[in-house]
């Protein structure tokens, strides 16, 4: 077990509360082990040919990279946007106690 098999996807939402509510979701079915999360960012963004300027809240999430397409999927179901943000990010390294807690934490594919 290495970085490689661990990732942090980043997902944000329309607010705080959703967030939280979504990341208990997932980390009770072990797609993710713990979500980080930072309640209020602002998002400029276009979207139908018009820019939007919005709060919204962000997560960390942290899970195996082989869940990324459970979390993209779940993700789908769950989340009021269209085309809600779900980008997974390699982990350039990181502790190694941590890692191996992050694969116990979460569910084999």
């Amino acid at each position: 077990m290495d970085s490689e098999d661990v990732v942090e996807v980043v997902v944000t939402g329309p607010d705080a509360e959703w967030l939280a509510g979504y990341t208990r979701t997932l980390v009770g079915e072990r797609l993710a082990a713990c979500g980080h999360q930072l309640a209020a960012i602002r998002s400029v963004y276009r979207w139908e040919g018009q820019v939007h300027d919005d709060p919204e809240a962000r997560v960390a999430l942290h899970t195996r990279r082989s869940l990324v397409p459970a979390v993209v999927a779940r993700t789908a179901e769950l989340h009021p946007y269209d085309v809600p943000c779900v980008i997974a990010l390699p982990l350039a390294g990181g502790s190694p106690d941590y890692l191996r807690w992050v694969v116990a934490e979460t569910r084999a594919p």
